[in-house]
Order: structure tokens, then C-alpha cells, then sequence
């Protein structure tokens, strides 16, 4: 479902927030679709099982997951309910992501390719590109 990289430099719940943010958004995970529970995410992963309940937190908090004890976890949401907000959080990651590219070393074009097969990857549905989720 997600992995993550152990010798990033970005904590490891901020990655499976990340992975699992990509994966609603993908339409991966769609809502009523249930998470596996923390410890056999944990496992899965190799990592400890408080680091991925508080990335369900952290998801549960910004809305796209719902958790309960006993029950488990499970999407409720894929849209953000400020369109305002989210083109502001959307703007600020895009402009980090673009300067982590250049510092890296990148190239513009090849940072252009990379942005379009991304946007490519996650507007496209059922074999046909989709203007919104």
C-alpha cells in the first residue's frame, strides 16, 4: 500500500501521511475504505506502531480519516472542505517540493516531467484524464 524510506531526512509518520494522502488522492483508498489497523501498518512497515497512529491522527485531524477503538480506521473524506485553504497548503507544498527539486540539483526540464507524469498519475481515472477528483 505505501512504503517509506528509512534514511530520509523526513520523520516517518510525516511519510506515511504523505503515502496515505497519495493514495486517497490517487483513488487507491476511496471513502469507506478501511486502513489496516496500526500494529499490522507498523509491521508491514518495520516501525514502531505509536508512529503510525500518529500519522492516523494526524490524518483524522485534517478530516480525511475517521478512527475508532475496536473498530479500526477508515476514509470519510477526499475533498477539502476550503477550497481557499487547500489551494494555500497546495501552493506552499508545491513551492517546497520545487525547491527541495532545485537544491537537489535537478533540472528545470526534468523537474517539468516529473510534475507532469505526477499530475498525470493522479487526474487520471479509469483510463481517461479527469479535470478534478
Amino acid at each position: 500500500m505505501l512504503t517509506i524510506d528509512l534514511e530520509s531526512t523526513v520523520p516517518l509518520t510525516e511519510q506515511i501521511v504523505r503515502g496515505l494522502r497519495c493514495a486517497i488522492a490517487e483513488r487507491r483508498l476511496a471513502v469507506g475504505d478501511d486502513l489496516p489497523t496500526v500494529r499490522q501498518l507498523a509491521g508491514d512497515l518495520g516501525v514502531n506502531f505509536n508512529t503510525v497512529a500518529r500519522a492516523y491522527r494526524a490524518l483524522e485531524v485534517s478530516g480525511l480519516v475517521r478512527s475508532l477503538r475496536g473498530r479500526g480506521s477508515w476514509i470519510v473524506a477526499v475533498n477539502e472542505s476550503d477550497p481557499a485553504r487547500a489551494a494555500l497548503t497546495a501552493r506552499s507544498a508545491v513551492r517546497t517540493a520545487l525547491a527541495d527539486a532545485r537544491l537537489s540539483g535537478l533540472l528545470r526540464g526534468e523537474v517539468e516531467e516529473l510534475v507532469s507524469s505526477e499530475l498525470e498519475a493522479l487526474w487520471r481515472r479509469d483510463g481517461v484524464a479527469q479535470e478534478g477528483l
